[in-house]
C-alpha cells in the first residue's frame, strides 16, 4: 500500500485503516480468536492503522491480543470520552478521567504507549484547555505520541487550535469524522479547516452504515438487524440516492462497496478510511478493491447525485451539538418568560 502522512505528525498510515468496533464480542464477532485472525490478515495485507475505543466493549482487549507480537509495526489509535460505566466520572474529557482512562486503554492494548489518543466527542462540560492540557502532559510522559479529536464541528476545531497556541500547549493533530457517498457534509468546513491547520483526517462509515453494500435496495428484503439499530434504513432520501448510485457502479464495472471505498479515499484531505469489517470474507472483499481509482467523469456523476458538501438524510451516529440536542438550551426557563 502507498502510505499517507497523518497530518503534520510524520506518522505514515495506510489509506485503508481497520476500525475495531465489530471485533467487540458483545457487538460484532463473538469469536475473539477469529477477530485476531482478521486483524492479522489486515496487517499482512499492508494495513498498519488500527482504530478502537474504550467504549467498544472488549475491542481493545482483542486488538491488544492481536498486535502483541507486532506492536512496533502497528499505528494504534484509540478513543476516550464516551461512558464506560455508571459512574458519571467514567466519561467525558476532564483531566481526572483522561488520566484514568489512558491507563485502562494501555493495559487492555498490552502496550506502553498509544500512537493516537482521540477524544471521542468533545465534552461540553469541560473547558477544552483542561482537556488539551491533560493530553499534552500524556505526550510529555510518553504514554501517547499524538492526540486528536473526533466528530468535531469546524468551529470547535478552530477554537481548540487557538487555545493550544495561546496557552503554549500541544494541539489536536487529527480529526476523525464520518464520510461516505451519502454523507459529504465534512467537505464544506471540516476538511478545509483540517487542511488549514495541518490536521490528518481519518474517516469512518464509508459504507453508510451498510446502505452502500449493494444489499440495501428499495423493495429488497429488509436487513432486520441493521434496520432495528439505524433509523437511516427507513430514510427514503437515502434510499433514493442509493438507487441512483447503483447504476453508476454497474456501468463502471464496480461493486457498490468498491465504489464507496474508492470514493472515500479519493479526497486529497483524507489520510485513511476505516474499514468496519467483522469477518474475513468482508475484509477480503474490500481489500480486492484497494487499487480502484474513480475517473473524473464518474466523480462528476456522483456529484450530481449527492452534491459536494451535503448530507443525504440523517446519519444515526452523527454528532449533534448540545444546542440542538438539548431543548433547554433553546428555551427560557418558565420564570423568565413573562414580558410584562
Amino acid at each position: 500500500m502507498q502510505h499517507r502522512t497523518l497530518g503534520g505528525t510524520g506518522i505514515q498510515v495506510s489509506p485503508y485503516g481497520l476500525g475495531a468496533l465489530m471485533f467487540a464480542t458483545s457487538i460484532g464477532n463473538r469469536d475473539a480468536r477469529d477477530s485476531v485472525r482478521v486483524i492479522h490478515r489486515a496487517l499482512d495485507a499492508g494495513i498498519n492503522l488500527v482504530d478502537t475505543a474504550d467504549a467498544y466493549g472488549d475491542s481493545e482487549d482483542v486488538v491488544g491480543a492481536a498486535i502483541a507480537d507486532r506492536r512496533d509495526h502497528v499505528v494504534v489509535a484509540t478513543k476516550f470520552a464516551r461512558p464506560v460505566g455508571t459512574d458519571p466520572n467514567q466519561q467525558g474529557a476532564s483531566r481526572r478521567w483522561i488520566m484514568t482512562a489512558v491507563e485502562g486503554s494501555l493495559r487492555r492494548l498490552r502496550t506502553d504507549h498509544i500512537d493516537l489518543y482521540q477524544v471521542h466527542r468533545l465534552d461540553p462540560s469541560t473547558d477544552v484547555e483542561e482537556t488539551i492540557g491533560a493530553l499534552t502532559d500524556l505526550v510529555q510522559a510518553g504514554k501517547i505520541r499524538a492526540f486528536g479529536s473526533s466528530n468535531t464541528p469546524a468551529s470547535d476545531m478552530v477554537e481548540a487550535q487557538w487555545v493550544s497556541e495561546r496557552r503554549g500547549l500541544g494541539r489536536f493533530r487529527t480529526e476523525q469524522a464520518p464520510y461516505s457517498l451519502l454523507n459529504r457534509g465534512i467537505e464544506a468546513e471540516v476538511l478545509p479547516t483540517a487542511r488549514r491547520h495541518g490536521l490528518g483526517v481519518i474517516t469512518w462509515g464509508p459504507l453508510g452504515q451498510g446502505m452502500l453494500t449493494g444489499r440495501v435496495r428499495r423493495g429488497a428484503p429488509t436487513d432486520v438487524v441493521r434496520a432495528s439499530i439505524f433509523r437511516a434504513f427507513d430514510d427514503q432520501r437515502r434510499l433514493d440516492a442509493v438507487e441512483s448510485l447503483v447504476p453508476l457502479a454497474a456501468e463502471a464495472g464496480l461493486s457498490m462497496p468498491h465504489l464507496a471505498m474508492a470514493f472515500a479515499v479519493s479526497h486529497p484531505d483524507v489520510s485513511s478510511v476505516l474499514l468496519g469489517v467483522r469477518t474475513m470474507e468482508q475484509l477480503d472483499d474490500l481489500l480486492a478493491g484497494l487499487d480502484t481509482v474513480l475517473p473524473d467523469d464518474l466523480l462528476d456523476r456522483i456529484d450530481a447525485v449527492v452534491p459536494p458538501g451535503s448530507d443525504v438524510g440523517v446519519l444515526d451516529q452523527a454528532y449533534v451539538p448540545p444546542a440542538i440536542e438539548q431543548t433547554a438550551l433553546r428555551r427560557l426557563p418558565h420564570d423568565r418568560r413573562s414580558v410584562a
